[in-house]
Order: structure tokens, then C-alpha cells, then sequence
């Protein structure tokens, strides 16, 4: 995902870096990365109708960044990292329209890990989301509604600890300021995970926790899984004339008191066949009520030829009395080591009375079914 950099860029870099010191510039480093990703998806009910269209940032999320280091001595280094996430077809900014919403932290690493400040990746996205099969089959296929956020969500105003790997073991955590006058609680967040690899065998845990979640994280309920109703509460209004459906927190969140999600991951290695599942168990409180998720998701990645592969996964959700069942499968081809063309497509089930949308990523169907078909390309920098 990295390469050395270009004239072009190079020069831009260089003239950035024209007012530091020159010693600060010869001990330092600094690399240019990014994913841009692109493709069309055909999706079988939108509303009540089909529709064909651009999408991308699918199979990864579309990103420039920029990442260094500085050798302070003694085993000790201070990193960086700013990342933008960006939409490819309109060239707007992602994450809510933040500059570097996608990552934007400076710390200090040595032996032991490394400690930052920032707005970084939670602790499910580092250990669970690698996890998620059907995500690496269809970009689209998160869990119902990123509840249990893997996805891949981040913490701001965090200070984190990522330890380094001994003898297949490493752990870390981070807490969230809320920044709230007065409350140190509202808004604050926390997350802690642990990992360990052993051969062929690799095995995660992680809990993250958010209270009072608001921005890109609040809950629109009905966008999110579809259903009518959410902690006992109403998510839509239909109009009994037409049957027209009016989402009751498309504008005004629902608001949440606190969202915790225990994960755990594993998978195992046989020849070219990488077997994958995961568990994931959220809890979402408001208005003194209490709601459970539960998802759990199986798969397997064959790499057929070193450039070739096909990818499939199955998860089942449960919540409040309602059931999902979704079937993912990619094919991914490599042209290059930085360039890739896929096929891809999810098929969604939803138990009565729920209009099903596949991965937060479209408009809930009129239907307890939705499926989707995509192609596309990747490349990477």
C-alpha cells in the first residue's frame, strides 16, 4: 500500500519540509499512501425499485495518506500519521467531511509498542475486523447496522497503546475523551483487545464501549437494520394512504445512552485455504431499556493461484426477536501487486417484518430481502 515517492511528490514533500531543520530532515522519514477504489453495483430493490449505480471506497475505503518517523535515540521514535478518507465519484471529503477523518495521530514507539494521541482505530477494527470474511469476500458486508463496529470505526481525542508482538502475543487499549464541560462520562469512549498467532492458528478478543455515540456513529435505527421498531420505540411513520414509510431519526438521532460490543475472532490456515469466523455480542442501552446483538459469521478465503481468489462467508444476527441471514462471495484478481479487479455480490434475509438492508449501505428494501452485484477495481499506492 506504500511505494517510495515520484518526482512529483517528492518535490511537493520536499518544499513542505523546506522550513525544518536539517538535521530534523536527515533522521526523518516520511511515506505517501493510498487506496482508491471504484465500480458499478446493481442492487435488486432500493426502496421498491432496482437500481444501477457508481459506487466506490467499497472494497476498501478511499484514502491518501501520509505517515513518518523520527529516530529520537536510544530505541525511542515519534510517528505520525494523517489519513483523509475521500468519495471517488464526486471528489468530496468522507467521515463526515473531516480532513484527515479516516486516522490523524503522533506518538511515541520503542520496543514495547507504541503510544499515541489522536483520532485512531478502535481496538475491534485492529484485532476483530480482520476477521470479517464476508467483508473481505464484499465490501458491503458489515454486520447488520455496525453495531458491534466492525466495520472499521475510530475514537477521537484518544490516547491509545498498541503493544509490539512477543512470541505471537500483543495487546492494547485506548480511551476516548468526551470533552464534555462538567461530565467526564458523556460522550467518552473506551476499548482494550488482545491477540495471538501461532503457526497456521490466530485467535483475537476486543470490547469497545461508547456512551452517548453522536456524529458518524449516533443511531438512525431504520437506516441501520430496517426495522420498525428499535428499544420499544417507533423508527418509521407509514402513511396508511400510500405506504409511504417517513424514517423518524433521519434527521434527529436516537439517542443512545451506551454501546458495548465484546468480539472474538479466530482463523486457521490449511494449504492455500484460510478458514475465518467471528462473534460479536453488542449491548445498546437508552431510555432505561436494554437490547442485545448477537452475530456470528463464518467463511473461507482460497487463493487458487497467487493472483486469483475466492472468497465466501455466512453470518447470522439475532436482535430483539428479529433474525438476518446473509451469504457474501467475492472474486478478486490480482493484475499487479497494486492493482486488482473484483466480483462480488451479497444476498440478505430478514425474518417478518423487517425491511432488509444489506451493511448499512443502501436504502432499506421494501422487502425481507435485498441482494446486490458488483464490479470493480482497486489499486493501490
Amino acid at each position: 500500500m506504500k511505494k517510495d515517492l515520484n518526482k512529483y511528490h517528492l518535490a511537493i514533500l520536499t518544499s513542505l519540509l523546506a522550513g525544518l531543520p536539517a538535521a530534523s530532515q536527515a533522521q526523518s522519514s516520511v511515506s505517501l499512501y493510498g487506496i482508491i477504489d471504484g465500480g458499478v453495483t446493481y442492487l435488486n430493490n432500493s426502496g421498491g425499485a432496482h437500481v444501477v449505480k457508481f459506487d466506490d471506497g467499497v472494497s476498501w475505503g478511499n484514502r491518501w495518506g501520509l505517515q513518518g518517523t523520527e529516530d529520537l535515540g536510544g530505541g525511542l521514535s515519534a510517528v505520525f500519521v494523517l489519513e483523509n478518507g475521500f468519495q471517488l465519484g464526486n471528489g468530496t471529503l468522507a467521515q463526515g467531511g473531516a480532513e484527515f477523518g479516516r486516522q490523524a495521530y503522533v506518538g511515541l514507539s520503542n520496543a514495547w509498542g507504541t503510544l499515541s494521541l489522536g483520532n485512531q482505530y478502535d481496538m475491534t477494527r485492529e484485532i476483530i475486523s480482520n476477521y470479517n470474511i464476508s467483508g473481505w469476500a464484499s465490501g458491503y458486508a458489515i454486520h447488520q447496522g455496525d453495531f458491534d463496529r466492525v466495520n472499521g470505526d475510530r475514537l477521537p481525542n484518544s490516547v491509545k497503546f498498541m503493544s509490539k508482538e512477543f512470541a505471537g502475543f500483543m495487546f492494547g487499549g485506548m480511551y476516548s475523551f468526551g470533552g464534555v464541560a462538567g461530565d467526564f462520562h458523556q460522550n467518552s469512549a473506551w476499548s482494550a483487545g488482545a491477540h495471538y498467532a501461532n503457526g497456521a492458528f490466530t485467535i483475537g478478543t476486543a470490547y469497545t464501549q461508547l456512551n452517548n455515540p453522536h456524529g458518524i456513529y449516533a443511531f438512525d435505527p431504520y437506516a441501520m437494520i430496517g426495522t420498525s421498531t428499535f428499544l420499544g420505540r417507533p423508527t418509521i411513520s407509514v402513511d396508511p394512504a400510500t405506504g409511504a414509510v417517513t424514517d423518524l431519526y433521519a434527521s434527529t438521532p436516537f439517542p443512545v445512552d451506551k454501546q458495548g460490543t465484546f468480539g472474538v475472532g479466530s482463523s486457521y490456515v490449511i494449504g492455500n485455504v484460510t478458514l475465518m469466523g467471528n462473534f460479536t455480542y453488542t449491548t445498546i442501552k437508552a431510555f432505561g431499556d436494554s437490547s442485545h446483538m448477537k452475530v456470528a459469521e463464518g467463511g473461507a478465503n482460497w487463493q487458487v493461484t497467487p493472483a486469483f481468489s475466492a472468497i465466501g462467508g455466512y453470518q447470522y444476527t439475532n436482535f430483539e426477536g428479529h433474525h438476518w441471514n446473509q451469504l457474501s462471495a467475492g472474486l478478486h484478481y490480482l493484475l499487479s501487486k497494486r492493482t486488482d479487479v473484483y466480483l462480488s455480490g451479497d444476498w440478505l434475509k430478514a425474518s417478518s417484518g423487517v425491511n432488509a438492508v444489506i451493511g448499512y449501505a443502501f436504502t432499506p428494501s421494501t422487502t425481507t430481502t435485498q441482494a446486490d452485484v458488483r464490479i470493480g477495481m482497486r489499486h493501490s499506492f
